[in-house]
């Protein structure tokens, strides 16, 4: 038996999907290149770009239900991601909390 994944939030997802799925085809990768030493060493690691002076943290967090529905709204609404708008409102707290302007 497959061993279950630690989240229960992915563990939900999975069993609404009807589980894990696998394919019995096999790619084929013969025909692509090996990479040089020179080619390897210049790559870099591709992701999203730090917004700011420093890059944001990756955090998990459990929230009342009625707030994720609010923040996803409000995102909506501002056609923006529903975790910028929890960022902008915990920002702005945090600035009105320690007076700085």
């Amino acid at each position: 038996m497959a061993k279950s994944s630690g989240s229960s939030a992915r563990e939900g997802r999975a069993a609404k999907k009807g589980g894990r799925t696998t394919s019995t085809r096999r790619i084929d990768f013969s025909d692509i290149p090996e990479a040089s030493d020179a080619q390897l060493r210049a790559m870099r690691r591709v992701g999203r770009p730090p917004l700011g002076t420093s890059a944001r943290q990756l955090i998990a967090i459990r929230i009342d239900p009625d707030v994720l529905r609010w923040a996803k709204k409000e995102a909506k609404r501002r056609s923006i991601g529903y975790q910028t708008v929890i960022n902008e409102i915990l920002a702005a707290h945090t600035r009105a909390s320690s007076g700085v302007a």
